[in-house]
């Protein structure tokens, strides 16, 4: 099954200094049809104005993935943790038996993201953050695997992906116009696809920046470049 979720069809709210879109129900968008895919429950596509932000506020048991797509994030929480995430980069924040924290654009420009949320094996558990950056040009022609809690992905290891306390795992590529990237999987798994940049096609399928594809039943996908495309690609049980 390969489902095709245009961006105009997403919930959202424009606040101002934050422009939102939910691919899943989120705060005052609540679609049934759209509540989760496997043990993915968030990806928001969020925009947020020079010199704002989200003030502390607290999260437990949810494994929170920011990944930046342009300008950059300044995370501060309740366990000492203080970093700027630029673009291309990736945060990741086990929120465990509880955390604070605080996100903002200290930047002079809007700072553009996928904030994604997957559920955790088990609740509970210290919570943690951590950051690095991974340079898109290290992911050309093929999926990179950027944070995950699947064995044998090598996550927390030094240059690996960041680790998560969940049977998933988010990987980005970035594929030229006319060209290919094949990710091999199982039936059972459940991939969510959004080109950050580009216009894609998946099977007889075509997606177009910020459109989300959702994926089950297959053992791979084949993702075709019909314009210069950056990928994010969420796999989870």
């Amino acid at each position: 099954m390969i489902e095709l979720r245009p961006f105009e069809t997403l919930g959202g709210a424009n606040h101002g200094w934050l422009d939102a879109h939910h691919h899943f129900s989120f705060a005052g968008y609540h679609d049934p049809a759209r509540t989760n895919w496997g043990r993915l429950r968030v990806w928001n596509d969020d925009l947020i104005a020079p010199k704002s932000g989200f003030p502390p506020h607290p999260h437990q048991d949810m494994e929170i993935i920011t990944y930046v797509r342009t300008g950059a994030i300044t995370h501060r929480d309740s366990m000492g943790n203080l970093g700027r995430t630029g673009a291309g980069d990736v945060q990741v924040m086990s929120a465990g038996t509880g955390v604070q924290h605080a996100e903002y654009n200290l930047e002079d420009e809007d700072t553009t993201l996928f904030q994604i949320w997957i559920l955790p094996d088990q609740r509970g558990g210290e919570p943690s953050w951590g950051m690095r950056p991974f340079p898109r040009d290290a992911r050309e022609g093929q999926f990179v695997t950027l944070a995950s809690g699947i064995a044998g992905d090598g996550a927390g290891e030094p240059e690996g992906a960041l680790p998560i306390r969940a049977n998933a795992r988010l990987l980005g590529a970035t594929v030229k116009a006319g060209e290919s990237v094949t990710y091999e999987t199982t039936a059972d798994r459940h991939l969510y696809l959004v080109p950050a940049t580009g216009r894609i096609r998946i099977a007889e399928v075509e997606a177009k920046a910020r459109d989300g594809v959702a994926v089950t039943g297959l053992d791979a996908i084949t993702v075709t470049a019909l314009e210069d495309a950056e990928l994010v690609l969420v796999d989870a049980a």
